[in-house]
């Protein structure tokens, strides 16, 4: 276990998206105290949500500790909180006033880090690690930006997980242990187990529709989490975790939400993974299996220009029928398109190519250094 002098270190979630936000909190803070012995107080502004992807947070106590980290329900200004040494709000979250005015206070003042969302644009490397002066306190704010290139904050990754996933899909049983245990049926050999979190999406409709008519039966497993409306206008009845509806060549299955740990182990038993915001997009990634993004939707489609970088740069070495394929589905999943039997069936004949692809997208990451070593190396390096 390796230690840094940067000892206690303070994380802010504000949750916009239910399990996204805190996903990447709690992924970031267990890290940091499993990897580096680092003491971190983690505040969640929606301890419900929290406790969808970590069942051990009680959400009425206003602190508490779990896996080693302090716990604290963030619903005030935080007068009289004495800041860490290193400060990292998540995703542009306001820091209280009050709390800002006790890091100015402090000496040394603490690494004031603002991690930002993940993007593949081309700006993202030049505004990587670029300082920004308070207007009125004697502190300096850093933007930290994740990203899949050396020139940014890298991906957060645990040191054991590609360890752990290769012990995970060579076991010829643990693959459908884990879905027995959440209630999955077995399935044919021919079938595509495909997995399925996503927001409520207008495109689903025509996807559901190209798996129920398509030439290859595909069983779709569908966390429990919001309720999708058009999930149960295609069931015609309401779902809950444990329900199988069956039309046709799909087969969905309603599954129970996982613990976040989990939640890798149900995405490497599919051929395929359906992901939404940025903690299951990343996983997905780390899996080494083909995937289809569901990006957060903004005003006026301005997430358009960042699915388009991101397809960009995963694409660029995918032969060209596969490239076109996964642009184009990924496109209308994503509203800008629209999804039919026979563009499903094109990235079905693409599978092949796609599957080798992710594993060598994979590949080219890992030998990256992760987003929580680069972090602590440039808390460090302010010292």
């Amino acid at each position: 276990m390796r230690t840094t002098s940067l000892s206690r270190w303070d994380v802010f979630c504000h949750v916009v998206d239910n399990f996204g936000d805190v996903g990447v909190c709690w992924r970031l803070a267990r890290q940091l105290a499993g990897e580096y012995g680092l003491a971190v107080r983690l505040w969640v502004d929606d301890l419900a949500a929290f406790q969808r992807l970590c069942p051990g947070i009680h959400v009425d106590l206003p602190e508490q500790t779990v896996s080693g980290i302090e716990i604290r329900h963030w619903k005030d200004d935080l007068a009289g909180a004495i800041p860490g040494d290193v400060v990292v709000e998540i995703f542009a979250c306001r820091l209280p006033e009050a709390f800002e005015a006790a890091m100015a206070r402090r000496d040394p003042r603490p690494v004031w880090i603002d991690l930002d969302y993940l993007s593949a644009e081309a700006w993202v490397a030049g505004c990587h690690a670029l300082p920004s002066p308070h207007p009125r306190l004697p502190l300096t704010k850093y933007f930290f930006f994740p990203g899949f290139t050396e020139a940014t904050g890298g991906l957060l990754r645990e040191s054991d997980l590609e360890q752990r996933r290769q012990a995970f899909t060579a076991s010829p049983t643990a693959p459908e242990r884990f879905l027995a245990r959440l209630g999955v049926p077995s399935r044919a050999a021919d079938t595509l187990s495909v997995s399925l979190f996503c927001y409520e999406n207008a495109a689903l409709a025509g996807l559901l529709d190209a798996w129920r008519y398509g030439s290859r039966p595909v069983r779709c497993l569908v966390p429990s989490s919001r309720r999708l409306a058009e999930l149960e206008r295609f069931a015609e009845r309401r779902l809950e975790a444990g329900d199988v509806v069956r039309a046709g060549q799909l087969e969905l299955c309603i599954v129970p939400f996982v613990p976040q740990p989990e939640y890798d182990e149900l995405i490497w038993c599919c051929d395929l993974n359906g992901v939404r915001g940025e903690d299951s997009f990343v996983r997905a990634q780390w899996a080494a299996r083909p995937l289809l993004w569901h990006i957060y939707p903004q005003r006026e489609n301005a997430h358009q220009a960042k699915l388009s970088a991101f397809l960009d740069a995963y694409c660029a070495g995918l032969p060209g029928p596969a490239a076109a394929a996964m642009r184009e589905l990924s496109l209308a999943w994503n509203g800008f398109g629209q999804i039919t039997g026979g563009l499903w069936e094109r990235w079905l004949a693409s599978l092949p190519a796609l599957r080798r692809h992710a594993e060598e997208w994979q590949g080219k990451l890992m030998r990256q250094q992760d987003l929580c070593s680069r972090l602590v190396q440039f808390c460090r390096s302010k010292l």
